[in-house]
């Protein structure tokens, strides 16, 4: 296959050389190859000012980051040979990383293949295609998946707001085999019921996982309460671990039904409760209750999502983790997590900071919790790096 060329200005292959794998439209050289010739989701082989190749990226002309790096050798474009090959290299780390078949398969950027999300529930194979290029091979992908892994059915969940930009619609589909959820999975020895087809995201978050092995650690004989919880992961597990009881709290009903259901499937169904409500509500509730919790996990979603919300956002957070801590019984354990790529850590330690002094607590952080070896950073690109989970000690000054 004969690709068209795609030059960039001088000295703008600066980052590329340096290992990213974006391209900005402000950093092409329109008058030499106008992004207007091209087609979204087209594989070029792009070149430096000098004329030097430096690999293949997909396109999409309608977007800021206008380019994504596939391959470094323009003599391999992305195809079901190149696919194969990047899934086998992501599949070998998590094979070491992990005994169960459970786990982020691919994980964009940080296995070479920027667009594309796969999450692995045993023989389920959830792909979420976030770029017009991964969704132009879509087909190879389905290809190639089938060849390593050789899962029982696959999922399109190609849903949610990174779509839109690229001038992609949304859908779900079930390309392979057959699917009826919810659909099982194990993390840290603790089985779960998932909903592939209609719960958030892939149905399931696999980042959080070795934080909330460590909630275990913590919560023997203890009373804990999961805000946001979702489907109950971290409840679940504190339960599986011995807590005395947990309540979560979510918006969603049935997402508190599964909350329910996955409590029963490892027998801890009579000391997990539900609480359905906007969580800052049920937090105002609680207080008025005189409700109190030894340990306490937040774990909202992305208050930030853009950089324009950091100010609003941070607000958000300040005002979750202080009313969390009004909770806390004496020498309680919050658990402050953020998904938010635009939440830097040490914004988030001077919010817990500052929500422990105006509550006249002294707060030590005993430990600190980041992303799986499912998904890894790509040292040349810090989006790749968002997770965040900070333990922390509150106790009376």
């Amino acid at each position: 296959m004969s690709l068209r060329v795609l030059r960039l200005r001088a000295k703008a292959d600066r980052r590329l050389r340096a290992g990213h794998l974006w391209i900005y439209s402000n950093e092409v050289d329109t008058a030499a190859t106008p992004l207007t010739l091209f087609e979204a989701g087209e594989q070029v082989v792009v070149e430096n000012a000098a004329g030097k190749s430096m690999g293949v990226a997909y396109v999409n002309p309608n977007t800021l980051i206008c380019g994504r790096i596939v391959s470094r050798d323009s003599k391999y474009s992305l195809n079901k040979s190149l696919l194969v090959h990047r899934i086998q290299v992501a599949l070998s780390l998590r094979e070491r990383a992990f005994s169960a078949p459970c786990y982020r398969l691919v994980y964009g950027d940080s296995d070479g293949l920027p667009g594309l999300v796969v999450d692995r529930f045993n023989g389920v194979l959830v792909v979420q295609l976030a770029t017009a290029g991964m969704e132009r091979v879509k087909n190879d992908i389905v290809e190639a998946l089938l060849q390593v892994i050789k899962p029982r059915a696959i999922v399109l969940k190609n849903s949610g707001q990174l779509r839109r930009p690229e001038g992609l619609e949304e859908y779900t589909e079930v390309v392979v085999g057959e699917v009826e959820e919810p659909v099982l999975l194990t993390e840290n020895g603790v089985k779960f019921a998932a909903p592939v087809l209609t719960g958030q995201k892939t149905g399931w978050f696999y980042d959080h996982r070795m934080s909330r092995q460590r909630l275990q650690h913590f919560s023997k004989g203890q009373r804990v309460l999961d805000l946001f919880s979702y489907i109950g992961g971290w409840g679940v597990q504190a339960a599986a671990a011995g807590a005395e009881d947990v309540l979560c709290v979510d918006a969603s009903e049935s997402a508190l039904e599964l909350v329910h259901h996955n409590a029963e499937l490892n027998g801890v169904g009579e000391r997990v409760a539900t609480m359905k409500g906007d969580a800052f509500a049920a937090l105002k509730q609680m207080r008025q209750e005189q409700m109190q919790f030894d340990v306490i996990v937040v774990d909202p979603p992305a208050f930030i999502k853009r950089r324009k919300d950091i100010k609003q956002g941070e607000q958000a957070y300040r005002r979750i983790n202080e009313q969390a801590m009004r909770l806390l019984s004496r020498d309680g354990i919050l658990v402050s997590a953020s998904c938010s790529m635009h939440l830097q850590h040490e914004n988030l330690v001077d919010i817990l900071r500052l929500s422990s002094r105006h509550l006249d607590r002294q707060l030590q952080i005993i430990e600190q919790g980041h992303q799986g070896a499912d998904h890894p950073i790509h040292p040349a690109i810090p989006e790749t790096e968002y997770l965040k989970a900070i333990f922390c000690r509150v106790c009376p000054t």
